[in-house]
């Protein structure tokens, strides 16, 4: 009879297979190494996962969970958008630097190809900051403090893009040399200065409506 696995040891397990699915991705990764790593036997494993596509969701849904709660505690509170930015950028600066192949792991998913699971996985992952997001710019929009010339769900969409990617190039090592090549070989320990510069390119994109911007005519005159 194959012995019960405590909690505690469940997590070591799915934490093993975070960190292999981060390095090999889901089509180089061997359960049996996941296993053995984790101190099991692989028909421990497949007790309580029926194949690999079980496993690596299960993994998925131990990073969301965490990344979930994260996000829900750092927007309890009612802030003005560029609060919310501030707090959002730092976070995501923090966790991407403690949660290393959480976010590795994410990645693999964006690129993995498999559209089995892509539908499942998008909603699994994205459902909760898509709604979160959405809903901090349309209450800002209400109370005025959010140019009204925009759609929420897509200034959502392009904020969630530009955070993903920061993610990406705390992480990843082609994104790492990719923030390197833009910014300076010492960006990755600036986080201050990113954040900052983030906040400028995010103040405009949140206040100024279209029609307050001034264009220049090929003449040169100010239309």
């Amino acid at each position: 009879m194959l012995k019960k696995l405590t909690e505690e040891k469940l997590n070591e397990v799915l934490e093993t297979g975070i960190r292999e699915f981060a390095e090999r991705g889901l089509q180089q990764t061997s359960m049996n190494a996941v296993a053995t790593q984790a101190g099991i036997s692989v028909g421990v494993l497949y007790k309580y996962y029926e194949n690999k596509d079980t496993f690596f969701l299960a993994c998925v849904r131990r990073c969301t969970e965490e990344l979930e709660q994260f996000l829900h505690q750092l927007c309890a509170e009612e802030h003005k958008p560029l609060q919310y930015a501030e707090a959002l950028i730092g976070a995501v600066q923090q966790f991407s630097r403690q949660h290393r192949d959480y976010i590795r792991l994410y990645h693999e998913v964006t690129h993995t190809g498999n559209p089995v699971h892509a539908a499942a996985l998008a909603q699994q992952i994205e459902g909760v900051s898509s709604k979160l997001y959405t809903d901090i710019i349309q209450r800002a929009q209400q109370s005025g403090d959010v140019r009204s010339d925009l759609d929420p769900g897509l200034f959502a969409f392009f904020f969630d893009n530009l955070l993903m990617m920061m993610q990406f190039s705390y992480c990843c090592p082609y994104y790492q040399e990719r923030f390197r090549l833009y910014a300076g070989g010492d960006i990755l320990d600036n986080t201050d200065f990113v954040t900052a510069q983030l906040l400028k390119f995010m103040e405009s994109a949140f206040t100024l409506e279209q029609a307050d911007i001034p264009h220049r005519s090929p003449k040169g005159e100010i239309v």
